[in-house]
């Protein structure tokens, strides 16, 4: 149901109209029956006279067959005359025509007889096709005699639809009425809503009772006077503080008793903002503002507060105020860091001075080494003092204390409350601690204090102690703000320590699992650098793997994260690269076989956290040639520095990080370096940080290295962390530099072996022209041995092209022999009877190590002797080889 005013005009309308168009509907159809009924008696009647006239009507009624011009005749009528019937028949009532032909020959129904007397006989009856209008005439003959009759039948469903075609231009004419009543209650609406501002009658009501109910409910006390100076409306509040009289309302403001200073102001019509003015024992803040609508009445609206009560809860608001925002400011400044020392500090400048004057925390050791207390000792160490002066007498940080039971800190800690000493002097707990050292506190001004303990988890971190010297004692309420202090101290105190117990372990188990120092090679300078992040030590890690054939392998990579799972992380694919690199594989080998066993360990979860993401770069670097082979797997590329100084980023194919690259190929790139190139292998927490992109951090990198001098690997590591990190990094940083050189010729010897047995002597003996070349003579026939039997193997085993290669590297002497066949020896128990399957055995015996190598074209099956240790000749005749073999290890 509406309930504006303008939606119940409506209403009434629309009911208006509704009865209106019903009444109009009703009146037409009774005068549209009335007219039709006429009507249809008129036109009934006038065909029925004008068949009856019809030339032959007579003469056919009277032939024997009547039917035969009467039946064709009648239809014709009907239809041109649009009527519902034409029926002929003898005045004795049998039909002679009739639209239904069966229906000829039988008896009319209903009377005709006052039609035989010449008059027309008109009825009105209710036939099978609806109400019906008949008109009867007789056809006389010559003679005056009746010799037939007709009838004419209009029924007056056909006038009914003359009634249903008009009917929709009555339903338009009422819908344009609806509509303008509809548009004229929208105009009324709007204009109410405007008036009222959008409120209905109901809420108009509801408004002026919360109105009403809120100007006698608030605490402040409202006038309104008009421009002759009557007070037309007072609150309940305004009575109380004027002490005004119940009538007065509509009454003079200068009769109503108030002060000289009130009167003026309240009829002067002058604004005012919080003047105080005086009425009884009350100061009241009085606000006047003058109201001056265009159209409307004028006056003046006052408002009166008690400044008296005010300024008491003033006072009372601006002590919490206060404390919420030590408390607040306490939230944001205590624990921005992960330091346990930083914390406490941070804890004892926050309270000073806006709650105490001097600030001491005091920790337990087990604390501030990040472990967990245990209580077996209750002494503290002083960690960290604030105050206004610096010329205390209170302990200095550093300083171990105790407290004795019955001391304010003891008694803090005992109870896991804080505890008020209001007058230090009268506290003989407090004083017995140290009592020269409390007389000079007390001889200093202090003369307050407020212990409470550090706890998180409902264990005891230590103690912080609030001091007053020129504020006034503390009060009981403020015990609340101490413990809320130390509380949250605490639990930030409590964060540190946990912190620094993960970050010691996660150091410690990344550097148990980084190279503790890098392996010397003869191919390679080298110099490294590892910064720990900011949050905590991560994944980043360097290696330095000697291959066989002098080479040497360079590997960078980055786990994802921080903590100890990132340092585990980076230990499992350490391990990993170490043992895919004594398979002697190529780099993207690798890094193919890497990055499916990242993909299996996370398919696996056999880790909480996944390894995908993490990146490598191996690179494998060969003196001989001076060729370095590179891959990597999401990581950045190295940096490339020439002897000349030119500074590059070589283009290295890359990869997608490790774990994700759904198995595709790993691509490699060759360089050629020269000797004394230096290769900088980093990741990419040294060349991008949060404030610059990766792009500026490799210009700055480039333009680091591209400084003029020659500088070695150290110093450029050096140069280069003082470059790119003038803070602490937020990334771990991992830096590999690798000063390249070449292995002199003169100490590599090759020859390319015929597929002949008979060719071994005499290879075997230009080895031996090498070795004595080389001064080591003593390593003749221990390398005659092996180089025999790996030529005569590739040679009967083996298929050419078939190469000897003796590389003399410091105290190692290689002897390697390729060959272009990808079947690999293996070492097998002979029989005591076989004459043959000991060869590999006695390479075994007589080289360091030795092992098998693949190639493009073949593989390479290479034995190392360390000089130093070499196997005296006179101990390898045939019988003191064969006795190196017990008979079971045959």
């Amino acid at each position: 149901m509406p309930r504006s005013v303008a939606g119940q005009v409506f209403l009434l309308q629309v009911v208006v109209a509704v009865l209106l168009i019903a009444a109009t509907i009703v009146v037409l159809v009774v005068q549209s029956q009335h007219n039709a009924t006429a009507g249809a008696r008129d036109r009934s009647l006038s065909v029925a006279v004008a068949f009856r006239d019809a030339p032959g009507t007579a003469a056919a009624m009277q032939s024997a067959h009547p039917t035969r011009v009467l039946q064709p005749s009648s239809e014709k009528m009907r239809k041109d005359a649009h009527v519902g019937y034409v029926v002929a028949f003898d005045p004795k009532g049998i039909r002679w025509s009739h639209p239904d032909p069966s229906r000829i020959g039988g008896h009319v129904t209903g009377g005709f007889g006052p039609a035989l007397t010449g008059k027309p006989f008109q009825e009105t009856f209710d036939s099978a096709l609806g109400r019906a209008v008949d008109t009867t005439v007789a056809v006389f003959d010559a003679r005056g005699r009746v010799v037939g009759l007709i009838s004419v039948g209009i029924y007056v469903k056909s006038v009914n639809e003359m009634v249903a075609h008009q009917l929709p231009v009555i339903l338009a004419v009422a819908g344009g009425a609806l509509l303008l009543a509809a548009a004229g209650a929208a105009a009324v609406s709007k204009r109410l809503r405007h008036q009222t501002h959008g409120l209905g009658p109901a809420e108009m009501t509801r408004m002026y009772e919360h109105h009403d109910a809120v100007l006698h409910s608030v605490r402040e006390g409202v006038l309104i006077v008009d421009d002759h100076g009557v007070l037309t409306l007072a609150n309940d509040e305004a009575r109380r503080l004027l002490d005004l009289p119940r009538d007065a309302e509509q009454c003079e403001v200068t009769d109503l008793g108030l002060t000289p200073d009130t009167t003026q102001l309240l009829v002067s019509g002058r604004t005012a903002s919080d003047e105080v003015h005086p009425s009884g024992d009350r100061l009241l803040a009085v606000n006047l503002r003058t109201v001056e609508d265009a159209g409307g009445p004028r006056g003046s609206v006052v408002t009166l507060r008690d400044t008296t009560e005010l300024r008491e809860l003033a006072g009372r608001a601006e002590v919490a105020r206060s404390r919420l925002q030590l408390l607040y400011d306490a939230g944001t400044h205590i624990g921005t860091t992960l330091d346990v020392v930083r914390t406490a500090e941070e804890l004892a400048a926050v309270a000073v001075p806006r709650f105490a004057d001097f600030v001491t925390v005091e920790l337990l050791d087990p604390v501030l080494r990040g472990e967990e207390p245990t209580g077996a000792n209750s002494d503290m160490r002083r960690t960290a003092i604030a105050g206004i002066r610096g010329d205390h007498p209170l302990y200095p940080v550093g300083e171990m204390l105790h407290f004795p039971d019955g001391s304010t800190a003891a008694l803090g800690v005992a109870g896991g409350r804080a505890v008020l000493a209001a007058d230090l002097s009268a506290s003989e707990g407090w004083i017995a601690v140290d009592q020269p050292r409390a007389r000079a506190v007390l001889d200093y001004g202090i003369h307050s204090l407020i212990s409470a303990p550090l706890q998180a988890r409902g264990v005891v971190l230590g103690s912080v102690d609030f001091w007053r010297k020129d504020k006034g004692p503390f009060e009981p309420e403020e015990l609340s703000v101490a413990e809320e202090l130390a509380a949250r101290a605490g639990v930030a105190i409590d964060n540190a320590r946990r912190f620094t117990r993960e970050h010691t372990m996660a150091v410690t188990l990344q550097r148990s699992l980084l190279p503790r120092s890098l392996p010397t090679h003869s191919a390679l300078e080298v110099a490294h650098r590892y910064l720990p992040a900011q949050p905590g030590v991560g994944g980043d890690w360097y290696d330095i793997i000697p291959l066989p054939g002098a080479r040497v392998a360079l590997v960078v990579g980055d786990v994802v994260g921080h903590g100890l799972h990132a340092a585990a992380t980076m230990g499992r694919l350490r391990t990993a690269v170490h043992n895919f690199s004594a398979l002697d594989l190529s780099p993207d080998e690798l890094l193919a076989h890497l990055d499916a066993l990242v993909s299996r360990l996370d398919a696996e979860g056999d880790s909480d956290v996944e390894i995908s993401g993490a990146t490598c770069l191996y690179a494998i670097y060969d003196p001989v040639t001076g060729r370095c082979t590179l891959s990597r797997a999401g990581h950045p590329g190295p940096a490339l520095v020439l002897p000349d100084g030119t500074v590059s980023y070589p283009e290295i194919s890359g990869s997608p990080p490790l774990g994700i690259n759904e198995g595709l190929p790993v691509e490699t790139t060759d360089l050629v370096l020269p000797e004394g190139s230096r290769l900088v292998l980093f990741t990419d927490g040294l060349v991008e940080r949060r404030s610059r992109d990766i792009d500026a951090g490799l210009e700055v990198l480039r333009a680091t290295l591209a400084r003029p001098g020659d500088l070695g690997p150290e110093a450029t590591c050096q140069s280069v962390l003082n470059a790119l990190l003038t803070d602490r990094p937020t990334d771990d940083v991992a830096l590999l530099v690798a000063r390249t050189r070449l292995m002199d010729p003169s100490r590599v010897a090759a020859w390319d072996v015929p597929g002949d047995p008979t060719a071994v002597p005499r290879i075997r003996a230009e080895a031996a022209r090498v070795l004595n070349g080389w001064g080591l003579a003593d390593a003749t026939y221990t390398t005659e041995l092996i180089v025999s039997e790996l030529v005569t193997n590739a040679i009967r085993y083996g298929s050419p092209p078939i190469k000897l290669r003796l590389l003399h590297d410091d105290d190692t002497l290689i002897c390697e022999v390729a060959d272009g066949s990808s079947t690999a020896p293996h070492v097998r128990q002979a029989a005591f009877t076989d004459e043959g399957g000991r060869g590999l055995f006695i390479i075994a015996r007589l080289a360091h190590r030795w092992g098998t190598r693949y190639t493009a074209r073949g593989k390479v099956i290479w034995a190392e002797q360390s000089l130093g240790t070499e196997v005296p000749h006179d101990t390898l005749n045939g019988e003191a080889l064969l006795d190196q073999w017990t008979d079971e290890e045959w």
